[in-house]
């Protein structure tokens, strides 16, 4: 038998596009060690989730394995029954899924969610795995450990919830754990404490991993060894360090190029404010303490403001204020100077086609029974009036804006990747033709190339329509590129805002000085060292600013 945990040899696998199988993995070869990390990295549509995905022995509905052979530890798993299958995942091999909104039971408790693998699999009681769930939870920097599993999914932060799907993972102490984007949706300070505790779990407990990520930093923390993917080939693969200092192949350089993005902001601004929050308190029906206090930010016609800070500071919350789904308790919004209406539901069609909102996860924001013409369709028509041929064609334009083919117009949201889904999302919006656009982690879900695509478009866009953008996001290096204003914010506060130098400048707030230090560098041993330095006091941690 192989020293091999799990081999995978010459993988082919089709999807089926326009009608036709074509082939989205060719002849791709994976190996596994006991205790060893591969990062898979490419652009979206490399075939990496595909790959991670068929670590399982399981291929997402429209794709199938062709041919080639996947091993677990001998065990031949194209070949393997289906019921079999279903013994081994979430038992000996788990999967972290991208969108953890997408894959919890929002009927279901956290907890419950996640004693129902080791109760299934035979490996614990309901009370032994609630046990270890909040050990877990507790690893994993949760809040609250001990009760936090009694709530619902939606009651906790994306970023929290990831946390949790990442706990539901590791719960039957698997020996292979693939992990598809799990700091995506993260922002960098809670994506420090993350990265630690899978590091640290993988290596402890000796558990193997795929770890895929469009994110080269990132990887750089936790890989042994990298693939990177391009079209479903394989373009360069070796030691991670050795790939990092010297890739051979451009396509791998130009990866590691764009960690830099541009700031070519051109426009020459108008300095008329579009939107102004003015004192605006809130929280949730069923909270008892507000998760908005007193908030004051203005947007300048062409300017982009970025509201930035980690998970549960208020960010997207605001957002919602400002759209009108959820309506403050004091404090006023206003757009164009004229005093907005605090429901969604007593706003004016054309107030409602002005301020358009981009949300972080395509995955639960796509209806996944339309296609792409009536998702982008839908606004044309009902804001624009439009219908017909003209409807069609303005689609079809609004996919070339997005660099995405006009054959694009008849898939559904199950036959894109997910960088592809946060595109149509981004069209969908523009087809209202706003004056105002709130981002919400627009650019999370999308590798670095796409995502330098998109800030591009965006940045082209706010030239040539006067665009102006709520740009809610935890990368900074997003924020040095396409912001104006910087809004810093914690705990449902205003920490500081001011222009982008003023805000990047040194010296920094406290909790400002926390998130610049929280982002990753290219360096293998950057996550160790700052670990390392918080721990002797020597570097902020949430702690210390809270």
């Amino acid at each position: 038998m192989s020293s091999k945990l799990l081999e995978m040899e010459d993988v082919v696998i089709e999807a089926e596009i326009d009608g036709q199988w074509r082939p989205i993995v060719n002849r791709l070869s994976l190996a596994l060690e006991e205790g060893e990390i591969v990062g898979l990295i490419g652009e979206s549509g490399a075939g990496k989730s595909t790959l991670g995905l068929a670590a399982l022995g399981y291929t997402k509905p429209g794709c199938r394995i062709v041919s080639g052979s996947i091993k677990l530890d001998g065990l031949e798993l194209t070949t393997l029954p289906e019921k079999q299958l279903r013994q081994l995942r979430g038992n000996r091999v788990s999967y972290v899924a991208q969108s953890a909104a997408a894959a919890f039971n929002p009927a279901h408790r956290l907890l419950e969610q996640f004693s129902e693998s080791p109760v299934q699999h035979g490996k614990m009681t309901r009370t032994e795995a609630a046990l270890k769930g909040r050990s877990l939870y507790r690893q994993l920097d949760l809040p609250d450990p001990e009760t936090i599993g009694d709530r619902f999914p939606h009651q906790v932060s994306g970023g929290q919830l990831q946390r949790a799907m990442t706990a539901m993972a590791m719960g039957c102490e698997p020996e292979i754990v693939v992990f598809d984007e799990p700091t995506t949706a993260l922002d960098v300070t809670t994506q420090i404490e993350v990265l630690a505790a899978i590091k640290e779990a993988v290596r402890a407990k000796g558990v193997a991993a795929i770890y895929i990520t469009h994110d080269l930093a990132v990887v750089a923390q936790l890989a042994d060894r990298i693939m990177v993917l391009r079209y479903g080939d394989l373009v360069e693969e070796g030691e991670a360090r050795r790939l990092l200092a010297h890739p051979t192949e451009d396509y791998t350089k130009r990866l590691l190029s764009v960690r830099g993005l541009r700031e070519d902001k051109t426009l020459q601004q108008v300095e008329s404010r579009i939107l102004a929050v003015d004192n605006v308190t809130a929280r949730y029906l069923s909270a008892t303490e507000y998760v908005l206090e007193d908030i004051s930010i203005g947007v300048e016609q062409g300017k982009t403001v970025a509201v930035v800070g980690e998970s549960g500071s208020g960010k997207s919350t605001l957002a919602r204020v400002i759209t009108g789904l959820l309506p403050a308790q004091s404090g006023s919004v206003s757009f164009k100077d004229k005093s907005l209406s605090a429901a969604l539901a007593d706003r004016s069609k054309d107030e409602l086609r002005s301020i358009q909102m981009i949300y972080q996860m395509p995955d639960i924001s796509l209806n996944p029974r339309q296609r792409v013409r009536e998702t982008i369709g839908r606004p044309l028509e009902f804001y624009l009036g439009m219908s017909g041929q003209q409807k069609t064609d303005r689609t079809v334009e609004l996919l070339e804006q997005i660099e995405l083919p006009k054959s694009f117009i008849d898939r559904f949201p199950s036959q894109l990747s997910g960088g592809e889904k946060q595109r149509i999302c981004i069209a969908r919006a523009l087809a209202a033709e706003p004056d105002l656009i709130i981002c919400d982690e627009v650019t999370s879900a999308l590798d670095q190339l796409v995502a330098e695509g998109i800030l591009e478009l965006l940045q082209g866009l706010q030239n040539d329509l006067q665009l102006s953008y709520l740009f809610i996001t935890h990368d900074l290096a997003t924020v040095k590129a396409i912001a104006d204003d910087i809004v810093v914010m914690y705990q449902g506060r205003i920490i500081e805002q001011g222009d982008k130098q003023q805000i990047l400048t040194p010296p920094h707030e406290p909790y400002t000085e926390l998130l610049l230090s929280s982002v990753p560098e290219m360096d293998p041993d950057w996550l160790d060292q700052l670990m390392d330095r918080r721990a002797r006091g020597l570097a902020p941690t949430a702690d210390t600013v809270s």
